[in-house]
């Protein structure tokens, strides 16, 4: 079966906005410099939108040397050079890890934009994944996710809804596979790259968030749960996409057909 990849987001700060690329460097990490940043709570623990919903309101890009993030809620961007420097302990969801952190000039814009005190740091060290040996920065677990467009059409049509793409944060979308023919799909390979799908996508009330306003409402997750709801290694989650662990690497564009097996 034939996937065509029909967009490509990469999420250089945690929870924040997506930059969509027409072309991203699949490392082994995932996409280049997705989750390479996160905003951390002074006592280090991350801060993500089920807290913060704003923080969809925030519209970063990183070329490896400078992050510069938009908002309507600043008068004007941050412009940060990536720091480095001493490492600090830090968690995601009460996981250990660490952080370089980005000086306070970041620290004061990003605490005055959200209304709360907060702190920028970078990605150093490693991090495993629960299942599939690979390594991953602040993402949550696994370092790709990938959704088809026919599963949203469907979930669209069931609810009688238009819900974009961007309510389920993905980094790799594809076309072609059918509603939910990502379930059944354990490999994606294409001339370069090679991604194992090792896991169900387990959502959360994020999804339930509009990106381009912050409100949040009781859908999508509640339709999706009507019909979604599945229990993975013990626990009941609402599964939608698939989250992978490459195996092969190089680029990836828009438009590329992908081997799904």
């Amino acid at each position: 079966m034939i996937a065509v990849v029909a967009a490509l987001n990469v999420f250089p700060v945690k929870s924040a906005g997506a930059a969509p690329a027409a072309e991203a460097e699949l490392s082994p990490d995932g996409l280049r410099h997705d989750r390479e940043f996160m905003l951390v709570r002074p006592d280090g623990r991350h801060l993500s939108q089920r807290e913060v919903p704003e923080l969809a309101l925030l519209h970063p890009a990183f070329d490896g040397v400078k992050l510069v993030v938009h908002t309507a809620l600043a008068p004007a961007p941050l412009i940060c050079v990536a720091a480095d420097g001493p490492a600090r302990d830090v968690t995601v969801h009460r996981r250990p890890c660490r952080g370089v952190d980005q000086g306070d000039e970041a620290a004061g814009w990003f605490s005055e934009t959200l209304g709360l005190p907060c702190r920028l740091v970078r990605f150093t060290g490693t991090r495993p994944t629960a299942l599939g040996g690979g390594t991953l920065t602040y993402a949550d677990g696994y370092p790709v996710s990938v959704l088809s467009e026919e599963s949203l059409d469907d979930l669209n049509r069931r609810m009688g809804a238009r819900l974009p793409m961007a309510r389920f944060r993905t980094n790799i979308v594809l076309r072609g596979l059918g509603p939910y023919g990502e379930d059944s799909v354990t490999r994606l390979r294409g001339d370069q790259v090679d991604i194992e799908l090792v896991r169900p996508c387990g959502r959360c009330v994020i999804v339930n968030t509009d990106q381009d306003t912050a409100r949040r409402s009781p859908e999508p997750l509640r339709a999706l749960a009507r019909y979604r709801a599945e229990r993975f290694d013990g626990a009941r989650e609402i599964m939608f996409g698939r989250l992978g662990v490459p195996r092969a690497l190089g680029a990836l564009r828009v438009g590329d057909e992908l081997t799904a097996s």
